[in-house]
């Protein structure tokens, strides 16, 4: 059985079943168990993933120390785990300190260590540092990094635990040490643990009468300028906005700024697909020949769809720079036609799985939904119900190969 076929009734059983409410997670009774996945140890000096712990793959940049009587040590949770041993050779509390993502990932790996050793608990040998132990940089400061061992300390088992911690969710581990293994995540408010696909809210849209607006003022309903080709090689034409897939006036993120040689410029995060042409730009958008790959892998010298100075239809233009930058705001519009021009770039409107046509296909109830009258759901704020169900089904389906990284981490942006 095709692929498509498979996504589709799962999608349509998953639709059926599962409550609006309810459609963020599995819960109890979805689906069938999935086979215990082979797990390999880490290696000595082996870090995962495999880039620098600081950078915007991993944990991210170090946001400065923590001290307890800073503003930022409520940030800072106890953790009281009875499965989880805390060497607090201090005697002061401070390795059970931590910030709330941290916490989440070493419950979770205490449960995979208990299951994996039945007997043994997971071992924390530094937490959250208040005495300057570490180097300057550190996010042992900040609450966001712990080294761990298991309760017997054989260090046998340090690979397969480092393993277990990549399995947890850790954002970076590393078997740094023939005594322990390092972990760390992201900062709460990084904009890298929110990983899905959307624009800034000061990102322009041209609507109907041909003038601009923020892609924030935009409002279901309301038609705007997109590809009238789901791969982007269409003819320009005005969709309707069905529903908003995401929706954060506050968040703050992190961004990647696509510049190209016709003087436009799109922000857009990681994870969210943009349709580009490898060869010569000067040529025709042709059919066919667009492909729709992330954000964070679109390159300088390839081309993309740019609308400015075009008529009826974009034109090829290269991609001269791009930059990360922060920005305000997460608003991801979802049009009949699945594509969207955003600051003169026709855009896709989807994110997460590396296939336009994939994910535009698999949004397809939702349109005929909303072409029957039925609610969509035009949700004030936050992710919208289909979008984390979909997610769901899709991990459960596809190969986790198709996804963008960030967008494993947690059904979250």
């Amino acid at each position: 059985m095709r692929l498509p076929v498979v996504f589709g009734i799962l999608v349509g059983c998953a639709l059926i079943f599962a409550p609006v409410n309810e459609g963020c997670g599995p819960g109890r009774g979805y689906g069938k168990r999935r086979p215990p996945k082979k797990l390999t140890p880490l290696n000595y000096k082996q870090f995962s993933p495999n880039v620098a712990e600081k950078t915007l793959g991993a944990s991210g940049r170090h946001e400065g120390k923590i001290s307890r009587n800073s503003e930022r040590f409520k940030e800072l949770t106890p953790n009281y785990n009875p499965d989880i041993i805390f060497k607090d050779e201090e005697n002061t509390g401070a390795d059970r300190l931590m910030t709330q993502r941290c916490k989440d990932k070493l419950n979770s790996l205490a449960i995979s260590v208990r299951n994996m050793w039945p007997g043994l608990k997971l071992r924390v040998t530094e937490g959250w540092d208040e005495d300057g132990h570490h180097f300057e940089d550190s996010l042992h400061y900040e609450g966001r990094a712990i080294d761990i061992t298991t309760s017997d300390r054989d260090r046998n088992k340090y690979g397969m635990l480092a393993r277990l911690a990549v399995e947890a969710g850790f954002d970076w581990v590393y078997y740094e040490s023939k005594a322990h293994v390092h972990c760390s995540v992201k900062s709460e408010h990084s904009v890298a643990t929110k990983t899905g696909g959307c624009f800034p809210a000061s990102a322009l849209v041209t609507v109907e009468d041909g003038s601009m607006k923020t892609i924030e003022s935009i409002q279901p309903g309301e038609k705007v300028l997109a590809s009238s080709k789901s791969d982007g090689s269409g003819p320009l034409i005005y969709s309707e906005v069905i529903a908003f897939l995401d929706r954060d006036s506050s968040v703050q993120k992190q961004f990647y700024t696509i510049e190209t040689d016709s003087g436009a410029k799109l922000t857009l995060t990681a994870a969210h697909l943009l349709f580009v042409f490898q060869g010569n730009c000067s040529g025709p958008v042709v059919s066919g020949e667009l492909q729709s790959v992330f954000a964070s892998d679109v390159l300088p010298g390839q081309c993309v769809v740019s609308t400015q100075g075009a008529g009826q239809q974009g034109h090829l233009s290269r991609v001269t720079k791009i930059q990360i930058q922060e920005d305000k705001g997460v608003f991801a519009p979802l049009t009949r036609h699945g594509t969207v021009v955003v600051n003169g770039i026709v855009s896709s409107c989807y994110a997460a799985v590396d296939q336009h046509w994939l994910a535009h296909w698999a949004f397809g109830p939702l349109r005929v939904l909303h072409s029957w009258g039925g609610p969509v759901g035009h949700q004030a704020m936050g992710i919208h119900w289909y979008s984390s169900l979909l997610h769901w089904v899709g991990t459960h389906v596809l190969d986790p190969k198709h996804f963008h990284p960030w967008s494993m981490m947690d059904n979250d942006r």
